[in-house]
Parts: C-alpha cells; structure tokens; sequence
C-alpha cells in the first residue's frame, strides 16, 4: 500500500495518519514502523528505507513527511515507487503540494491519493456534531453553527474546544459554550473586512459593534485589520501564485491567505495603496493625537 496524505487541515491529515499507523502497529507492532523526516534525511537513504526488505517482521510502514522539499527524492519518486516490495506499507505525508509539479501529478495518479482541505462553515458545523457523537455526547447543528460563529473556522482549535465542552457536559449548550470558550475576534475582523468590501456597509459595522461589546478594544481591531491588509499586499505582490506557495515563502498557515486570496480580487492596486494608507494614518494620529479610535475605525470601515 503506498498512501499520499495532503491537503490544508492538518488536524484531518494528523488524525488519518495516526488511524493508519495504529492500526498497523496494532498487527504488527512498533517496531515496524519507521518514520522519516526527508528535509533532514538524504535522499538515498529514504529510498533505500522504503525499498528494503523487512527486518525483524513480516511486513515494515515507513513514513516520509515533506518528501516534496527534498528535491533528489522528489525527482527519483518514480522509480521508487516501482520498487517498493508488497511487504512494505509506504505513507508520504504531504501537507503543502505544488500541484504544478511533477512530483504532484506521479503522486495523484500512482499512489492512494488522500486530500484533507479545510471545512467550510456548513462543513464545520456538521464535523463538530459528528464529533460530538463519536464522544457519546450530543451537540445540535444550531449550536454547532454557534461554535463556528463564536470561535472561527479553524478546525484545530474547534476539536480543543469540543473536547473540553464534552468532559464538562455531555449535552454541549449555547449556556455551556459561552462559559468555557472565549470569542476569538480574527475570524470577525475577516468577515467584518469581507462586508465592507462588498458594499455591505451596514453588516460591516453592526460586526464592528459585536466586537467592542465583546471587549475587544479599538487597538487590537486596528492591529488584526493591519494583518489582513499585510495578507492581501502579499497577494497581489504574488503575481498570481497559488495562495497554498504564498503562505510557504513567508512561513504563515495557508488558511488565511486562501481566504484572503477572494477577498483581494476584490480590489484594485490603487484601492489597496489606499487602504494601507489610511490604516497607516489612523494608526499614527491615534498614538500622537487625542484622536477617537472608536469613531476613526469606524468612518475607516464605512467607506471601504
């Protein structure tokens, strides 16, 4: 069996990596497995792990993460995925692919190929009642709607959240859910900047009001909106890279930046140089003068 496991969620590409190795492990024990890092391996020695015979049982799993950024194995992949012996289970674990690639295409087309890309809301909402289930504890689809709502859409720290509620309560409620987790504004400040930028001037700003009275002060609405503005400005200086490459060179998860990638074919070069600029001025004027932040942000937003 020869599996290649990729894509954006990492908590689905970790949990379908751990089923597969366990349940190998559980017939034919640790070990025979052996897990390899290719950034740091040598290429031969990859190739040699995965074509040998097995050792000390009938059958051996060997494990390469990231064999796309080892450029000598990715050219050889081929030839080594011809010569692995039936006895050999071969997992490459690959959570960002360049699907231009070649070593992509052999991949798709010669192994068990596996792809775990984020949810979306609807998606996540239907995962965490699924979830819940599987940890005998009950979560309707209103409420699950309400996680996402609440804590965003990042699969990772909605399966924390999840597990936390659960222990505390079987029967996982709104009540429940607004008393042990805490908003996360991120995910707000997106779809607040996402309304401004189509027209929805009034949705933008009842978003704007939810986060203030949720504690979370001008300042730090100013800093997310900076980061977005950062995200986008990598974008469109990407020359049209795949968002999956953009976040790799600047070392950022690529949820965000695929996210942002929609919202910046929104928007002209001039509009975003705009922007910056009047973030940037704000930004000044609010350390340097007695300037209303509340008001300022505000009027920012509303002529987006």
């Amino acid at each position: 069996m020869i599996v290649t496991l990729t894509g954006e969620s990492s908590l689905a590409l970790r949990q379908r990596m751990n089923e597969l190795v366990n349940k190998f492990v559980a017939k034919h024990g640790e070990l025979a497995v052996e897990k390899i890092d290719a950034e740091e391996a040598e290429a031969a020695s990859i190739i040699e792990s995965a074509q040998a015979l097995p050792f000390l049982s009938a059958h051996k799993m060997v494990v390469v993460r990231n064999g796309s950024a080892n450029s000598q194995f990715a050219e050889r992949i081929e030839q080594t995925i011809s010569s692995i012996p039936s006895s050999t289970d071969l997992i490459l674990y690959e959570p960002q692919l360049d699907r231009r690639t070649v070593y992509f295409k052999l991949l798709k087309k010669q192994t068990q190929f596996e792809e775990f890309n984020n949810l979306d809301k609807a998606g996540l909402a239907k995962w965490l009642v699924a979830e819940a289930k599987s940890r005998d504890a009950k979560l309707g689809l209103a409420d699950a709607n309400y996680m996402v709502e609440r804590l965003g859409e990042n699969q990772e720290l909605l399966y924390n959240e999840l597990a936390k509620l659960a222990i505390y309560d079987t029967n996982i409620s709104k009540a429940n859910i607004d008393l042990l987790t805490e908003p996360t504004p991120q995910s707000k400040v997106f779809d607040l900047l996402d309304a401004a930028f189509s027209g929805k001037k009034t949705r933008a700003l009842e978003l704007y009001e939810d986060q203030r009275a949720q504690k979370v002060e001008p300042q730090i609405i100013l800093s997310m909106i900076g980061w977005q503005l950062r995200l986008l400005t990598l974008i469109k200086s990407a020359g049209g890279l795949p968002p999956e490459k953009i976040a790799k060179d600047n070392s950022i998860n690529s949820y965000p930046v695929k996210k942002a990638a929609g919202l910046a074919g929104k928007l002209s070069d001039g509009k975003l140089r705009e922007m910056v600029s009047e973030a940037l001025e704000i930004d000044i004027k609010s350390k340097t003068t007695p300037l209303d932040l509340d008001e300022a942000l505000k009027t920012y937003i509303a002529t987006l």
